[in-house]
């Protein structure tokens, strides 16, 4: 899992949710499914899942660059580009356009993560050959008029006015300017009340001529076609694009040392809790002991956190925490939120079983349950096309083989209670980084009035 930066646009159409739902026997309960390697008469690779027993298509792809490639004083170029790439394109505007979308039941959308730019197209197989042209429309030519260009800005930069007052939200962007400061790690991919004003549309086209190119496209494929039609369709809508990007190099970053803690003031009801720290990189031979130590500590409602915070003290709705990877760092992080007044007892709780797993590790019964349930947990991750293909696609971003399905429960078999202990220890021994966003102990018998903080 990369770190979780805001998808930029959903064009959700029912009739593909309902056939997409139904697709679960791509992945029969004793086996896993057929990948194919394919390459098309062009070069473009792909991972593909051939399956006839629905007439749905679904297909994830990505380019390298993500909200990285944004200019350091103009965060936001990468997420409002993927807003307008469907905002007119070849001689479509963006009306003709998305009603050329809507009226095949064709469901397009992109977004930005801080690696990648990614991209997603389902579609019925009857209406195949119009989805793909109108994706290459998308990413070859682009209209990004400016009438366009600026009822999409005011979107954003009203989403950013209402993040303001939202005090999960600022925890987790505090908690990103805190552990990378000012790498492109520690910078808002949505962008900021400051930057997104000033992002032109020559900042836009010189992102997408710089990252939309065929040397670090990624493709996965699930549904009713066969390999000859896949291959040439690729060619038709990604031949077209740049040979090689022109990327602006991205350091390895460490995140910074725990213990840390900073607090934001915002006149709210409810507290906002961030925690985590430096995590492992998806590379890292240890890393099936810390997803699986990590699910013991926060990784559902059976958790350590779970069971402290919430079923034995009543002090949080929820709590969590999940290991997150990029391609230059990773951290782990949770989140949680509660009563003002009962924050501080809150945040204890939490770094008492941080401390607790750091020092003692988890149980041999900890362990075997939270194998069973990551075991178990694998096939109902891939219920549908759309659940392959998007798994299938960050398989080859992790740059995991492609009989990793088939492998995935023998890794996680294989970790020991010395190595989960070992995990623990690496993870949580030094302690956590901890935002804290809300009012003041001493205001919290206060009516909220919601003021924002002065952030960028």
């Amino acid at each position: 899992m990369t770190y979780p930066f805001l998808p930029v646009r959903h064009i959700a159409l029912s009739v593909i949710t309902a056939v997409s739902l139904s697709l679960a026997s791509i992945v029969p309960s004793q086996a896993g499914p057929k990948i194919q390697h394919l390459t098309s008469p062009g070069g473009i690779e792909a991972w593909f899942v051939q399956d006839p027993t629905v007439p749905l298509i679904a297909m994830e792809y990505s380019f390298a660059g993500g909200a990285s490639q944004d200019p350091k004083d103009k965060p936001g170029v990468a997420n409002l580009v993927g807003a307008l790439l469907d905002e007119g394109s070849g001689d479509l505007n963006s009306k003709s356009f998305h009603e050329r979308l809507d009226r095949r039941a064709i469901k397009l959308s992109f977004s930005a993560s801080a690696d990648t730019f990614r991209g997603s197209l389902r579609m019925l197989r009857e209406h195949k050959d119009e989805a793909f042209d109108l994706l290459r429309m998308a990413l070859t030519s682009p209209h990004l008029d400016l009438a366009d260009v600026e009822r999409i800005r005011s979107q954003v930069i009203s989403r950013l006015r209402r993040n303001t007052t939202d005090a999960t939200a600022l925890a987790s962007r505090k908690f990103l300017e805190i552990a990378f400061g000012d790498h492109p790690y520690g910078r808002p991919a949505s962008g900021t009340l400051d930057s997104v004003p000033n992002i032109t549309v020559g900042d836009m086209e010189d992102y997408v001529g710089r990252v939309l190119a065929k040397d670090t496209l990624k493709v996965a494929v699930v549904g009713d076609i066969d390999p000859v039609t896949l291959g040439q369709l690729l060619d038709k809508t990604f031949g077209g694009l740049p040979a090689k990007a022109n990327l602006t190099p991205v350091a390895d970053v460490e995140p910074v040392a725990p213990p840390q803690r900073a607090f934001v003031p915002l006149d709210v009801p409810q507290t906002a809790i961030t925690f985590g720290g430096p995590g492992v990189k998806r590379s890292d031979p240890n890393f099936m002991s810390a997803l699986v130590v990590n699910h013991i500590l926060g990784g559902g409602s059976s958790s350590r956190l779970y069971r402290e915070v919430r079923e034995k003290r009543g002090l949080a709705y929820s709590v969590f925490d999940q290991l997150v990877w990029m391609e230059h760092s990773a951290v782990f992080i949770g989140n949680t939120g509660t009563q003002a007044d009962r924050a501080g007892d809150t945040i204890d709780t939490v770094e008492s079983e941080v401390r607790r797993i750091a020092q003692g590790g988890p149980t041999q019964k900890e362990l075997d349950e939270a194998k069973s349930h990551l075991k178990g947990s694998q096939m109902l991750a891939l219920d549908s096309s759309s659940k392959l293909a998007q798994a299938l696609l960050q398989y080859q971003l992790d740059k995991l083989p492609i009989d990793y399905i088939e492998k995935r429960n023998a890794s996680i078999d294989a970790v020991t209670i010395d190595d989960a202990k070992r995990a623990a220890k690496r993870l949580w021994g030094q302690g956590l980084v901890t935002v804290v966003v809300g009012r003041a102990p001493e205001a919290a018998a206060q009516p909220a009035a919601a003021t924002a903080p002065k952030l960028d």
